[in-house]
This record gives C-alpha cells, structure tokens and sequence, in this order.
C-alpha cells in the first residue's frame, strides 16, 4: 500500500510504502540491476532454477517453467561481442517456444545513427504480445532507460503489455544475469545453507562488471566475508568496496595472490577470478603487464597453499594465451566453472520465465519491507518584517528594497563571494529572468557575520516561482536557501528549501560519466536522473549508471 501526504500546493510530503504480505508476479518487470530484485526475489529464482534443474534430470513434468503464450517475443540485442550470454539466452528462449529474434546490431540501423530507444520502440510494435529485450550494450544504464521510456510507450500506444529489459552486460557498470548464474552456483556449492559466505575476488576488479554486481547481489547470503585480490592498477573502484561496506560485508584487500596466502587468516574455499581487461588501460600498463598478470594467475605451487576443499569461478572466456586459471586445473577438482557456465543456461530460462509470466512468475514474498520515509523538502517557516539593511558586498546593480514580490535568501551562504555570484547566476538561468525583472547582490550574513549570502529581488512578481516545479528547480540548485513572499512591506509566507531527494529532468543537470546512457554526448535523449544518497554532505547517485556525484558535479552548465 502506498500512501501519499500532500503539503502545501501538493508538494509531496512524507511517502510511506508498506503493506500486507500478498503474492507478487514478476511479470513485465526488467532486470536492469542486480537489486531490481530484493533478495527474497533473487532466492526465489535460484530454489526455482534448482527444481527445474531437477525435473530436467528426472525427466519431469517443465509446464510450469514455461511462458505458455507462443506470442510473446524475445529479441537478443547485443552492440558487444559475446558466447556464452547470447548463446544461453538464445537457448533459453527456444525452451520457452517463443519467437526469437536474434537482432544483428552491425548490419541495423545504429549504422545509420539511429538510438536504440527509437530501434527499441519499432520492435515493440511487431508483436502482439509481450516483448523481452535482453540487452548488451557499452553505455551504462541502458535497460534501466529502456524500462522507464519504452514500458509506458508500450502501454499507452501501442495497447500491447509491458516490455520487459534484461541487462546481458552494460559497460562496466553491471551484469545482473552473471550475477545470478554466480550466486546460484555459490549457493550449490555451499548446499543450499544462506547463513554466510566467505570468497575471494581476483584479478581485474576495476573493470569487471562481474565483480561489481557482487557488491549488492551476495547479499543473498547473511554473513558476507570478501577478500579483493588485486594489484592497485587494478582494484576494485572505491565506489563498490563502499557499497559492499556499507552493505554489512567484511572486506579485506590483497595485491596479489603471493600476499593473500602469506597471511595466517582463514582463506576463502570459494575463488572467483576475471580475465584482465589491459586492453582498456592503453599507456597505463605499458611495461607492467607481465607483473599485473602474474599478481593473479594461478601458479601449480599455489595449489598445496588453498584449502583443497576449495573451488575456482570464472565468467569466462579465459585469455588464450595469458589465462588466469590455466588449463592444468580443468580436470581437477578445483574446477568449478565448467558447471557455472551451464548453469547460465538454467538461470537465464528462470529470467525468461519469471518476467515473461509462466506459472513460476508468481510467489509469496516472506517478509516484508518496513515502512519508507521521504523527507518533505519545502518547510514553511513564520512569516514576519523583512529587512534589506545588510552591508553589501561587490558591486551590485540595481539593488532595491521592494515592498511587494518575491526575495530569495541565504544563498550559497559561506566565505567565497565569488561562489555567491556564480550560483546567483546560475539560478537566474534556470529561472529565465533578465536584470529588467530582477536585482541581486552579495551581503554579509547577519547570523553569522564572517560568512557572505546571495539574494535575489523580484519585485512585483508573478506567482510562477511558487510553483511546484520551480520549487524544486530552486531546492536543486541552491539547497537551505530561502524564499520570501513579500506583501505590502510584511513576508506573508516563508519557505526553507532543503535538499531534494531526487533531481532530474532539468536540461542543466548531466551525468559526468560519458559511457553513461544520459551524458548528452551520447545522443539517446536520457534525461539524466539523480537520487540522493547521503545529505551531510550531499552526494547524488546517477539512476542510470549508478555512478555517486558531489552536488555540485552533476551541474552541467554551472
């Protein structure tokens, strides 16, 4: 249940969503990140995936596996080059009986500078039934657009049921599907018991999205121990050791192999290793891919050093030449990868199936989330007398005291003047007024005397800055600062702008992640999204590519 407090002019207020246990259905939903599903979900799909597995074995009865409408189609959609992803959801398409189309993205008209919103679109149109995309592509957050431009298209348009969006892969951000095939083979590994995990990641943690998504999708497990095993060049961001920190898990880096089984703690008996991508650091490793290399390749001495319980992942493929595993280890009994990789093929019939609404698709949550609250950004304050007496600072045009209009105050309130004046600037363009309907100035701060506020005069102003929508253009750009509704000499409103939880859809604002779907060089036409992680100090997370910004960051014309 969700239930929505409106505030003055329905601004929204407090936000609670909770509600009774009830059945859910996957159906129509997309699987942009790992955390599009809680990990109840995600359980959910791995004991689902693990009876089919079993009716398949034993010859069993698959009707409830399958997506029974033949209608519903499922296009592959890969702008990068992959085997085992394409080829297993290629498959898993064909179990389900239904049209499958494998869409040749060097022969289309991405050639021809189309985006793939608009390709996207097209292809919703040719089926009559429900479409599922899956989806590789180098910009970040694809499906995640995708899912919120193309599923109201389908619905509202075309009169056809919701495209679901499945994320084979997008840049370096995530991999959910690999994801998933990964922890199901931890969990087979470990019979099935949640009660913790301890495993090591190896090799190129800075570029690969399959390590990346184990920041929020090991949280299948209750107790989480990792152990990062790379050289600095290529460690894993700091953005993903934060959210696995911050996610409960205990974390402990190594830059090699060697340091990792000189320690006397307790080695993980789970090893998950990734190809090294040098590829992608060009001039950084001249010279030092030799060392890089052997910092996190398997060496035959290693071996009698790890628990011999101990099993070996990867994603694979493995670099000919250069691989981290070498294939020494393929018929012994450290190797795991073999049976992960098909394990990719039963995962992704279970995605298919949940999203595309076989009989599987619908199930009991067994908890539920506890209330939510989103903080209302738009405070009234008491109204009263207002004064323009405070000493200028700079040059100040037109400076006028004004006995009706609107006043912004407090602005940008510190020590640097000229940060004043650039974020007075700043919301004079957002708010499309000329010197002709506005003065502003720079003024010492009566509260706090060593400290310097914008203010910003609109005498005689119409009731459009009270709107809704430029209130939270006003709260976005210049949070804490506040607006004063002038009457015959007297403020007969007063509202305090705080941080908004979320910014977006203003044409000032851009991802500074230029493999992000929303940078504007890209030319898909995202508006770029933002959603606030932490307020002291704030910190903005692009809802795209998920990439973390100071507010002052996502700022593009600033």
């Amino acid at each position: 249940a969700t239930v929505s407090v409106l505030n003055w002019q329905g601004c929204p207020g407090v936000f609670v969503v909770a509600g009774p246990t009830m059945s859910k259905s996957f159906c129509g939903r997309s699987l942009s990140v790992v955390n599009d599903f809680t990990p109840d979900e995600q359980y959910h799909l791995y004991i689902q995936t693990k009876e089919l597995k079993e009716a398949v074995k034993n010859g069993g009865d698959l009707t409830r596996f399958k997506i029974t409408d033949p209608n519903k189609a499922v296009y592959l959609i890969f702008m990068e080059d992959s085997t085992r992803t394409k080829e297993s959801f290629r498959n898993a398409a064909l179990f389900h009986g239904c049209k499958m189309n494998v869409f040749d993205a060097a022969s289309s008209s991405f050639n021809k500078k189309e985006s793939i919103t608009d390709t996207v679109k097209m292809l919703c149109g040719y089926s009559t039934s429900q479409s599922l995309f899956v989806i590789r592509s180098k910009l970040e957050g694809t499906c995640t657009w995708l899912d919120k431009v193309v599923g109201a298209y389908c619905q509202n348009q075309l009169g056809v049921p919701r495209a679901s969006f499945l994320n084979a892969g997008d840049g370096r951000h995530e991999h959910p599907t690999q994801e998933f095939l990964d922890e199901f083979s931890f969990l087979e590994q470990q019979k099935w018991d949640r009660s913790s995990v301890h495993l090591c990641l190896v090799g190129d943690l800075y570029h690969g999205r399959t390590v990346h998504s184990k920041a929020d999708g090991l949280s299948v497990f209750r107790k989480v121990k990792v152990d990062l095993i790379a050289p600095p060049e290529l460690a894993m961001p700091e953005e993903y050791v934060d959210k696995m920190v911050k996610n409960g898990y205990e974390v402990t880096i190594y830059p090699s192999i060697d340091n990792y089984l000189a320690t006397t703690e307790k080695h993980a008996s789970i090893w998950y290793f990734t190809r090294l991508q040098l590829e992608r650091m060009g001039e950084k490793v001249l010279g030092r891919e030799t060392v890089l290399r052997q910092a996190v390749t398997i060496r035959k001495d290693h071996l009698a050093k790890i628990p011999q319980d101990s099993k070996f992942y990867h994603p694979l493929p493995r670099h000919q030449k250069h691989p981290v595993l070498p294939v020494y280890l393929d018929n012994t009994s450290f190797n795991a990868y073999d049976a992960q990789s098909v394990n990719g093929y039963y995962t992704r019939i279970m995605e298919l199936a949940l999203l595309g609404g076989a009989e599987v698709a619908t199930y009991t949550p067994t908890s539920v989330s506890p209330p939510r609250e989103v903080p209302n950004f738009i405070e009234e304050m008491p109204s009263g007398a207002y004064s323009t007496s405070q000493k200028e600072i700079g040059n100040v045009a037109g400076i006028r005291p004004i006995s009706n209009g609107v006043v912004l105050d407090h602005i940008c309130v510190g020590k640097d003047v000229r940060r004043c004046w650039k974020r007075i600037t700043q919301l004079a363009r957002i708010m499309n007024a000329d010197d002709e309907e506005m003065s502003t100035g720079v003024f010492n701060s009566t509260s706090s005397p060593e400290c310097v506020k914008g203010i910003m005069f609109f005498p005689q102003h119409s009731g459009d800055l009270l709107s809704v929508p430029m209130l939270k253009k006003l709260a976005a750009t210049s949070p804490e600062m506040t607006l004063n509704v002038v009457k015959d000499d007297k403020v007969t409103q007063k509202f305090r702008l705080h941080m908004p939880p979320r910014i977006y859809d203003f044409d000032e604002i851009d991802c500074t992640n230029a493999a992000c779907i929303s940078h504007k060089k890209n030319h898909e036409h995202a508006m770029a999204d933002f959603v606030c992680l932490t307020r002291t100090p704030p910190v903005f997370k692009c809802v795209y590519c998920e990439k973390p910004h100071k507010f002052n960051e996502i700022w593009a014309t600033s």
